[in-house]
């Protein structure tokens, strides 16, 4: 695999002022504020990082993203196929390492680099 390509995992938050403002958790919107979500992701950090969880399993009952259904897999993926600062984290991590929380237009978001 080069280094043009990576494989990683997501656990999206959304928040009033996410692009989508919707998930499958919350069909009718989401109301909560960037600050709230930002207060989630940091208490999911400390649950990852303490090893009280494994990534994918706190992604499938807490990601605002479809693909909360895999786990948060995104599969493997190229530069221009995610939102920037989505694909510069990712990028700049190294396999097996968690990112800080990372803000797109979508929300706020953990990756875990897997590949």
């Amino acid at each position: 695999m080069s280094d043009q390509q990576v494989r990683a995992r997501h656990l999206l938050v959304k928040h009033s002022g996410s692009r989508n403002p919707k998930s499958w958790r919350f069909p009718q919107g989401i109301t909560i504020s960037k600050e709230e979500a930002r207060e989630k992701l940091i208490a999911y950090q400390k649950r990852l990082v303490s090893g009280e969880v494994a990534f994918a399993a706190l992604a499938t009952t807490e990601s605002d993203c479809s693909s909360a259904q895999k786990g948060g897999d995104l599969g493997f993926f190229t530069r221009g196929m995610m939102q920037k600062p989505f694909e510069d984290a990712t990028f700049g991590l190294k396999v097996g390492q968690m990112s800080g929380i990372v803000d797109t237009d979508s929300g706020l978001h953990l990756i875990l680099r897997e590949a």
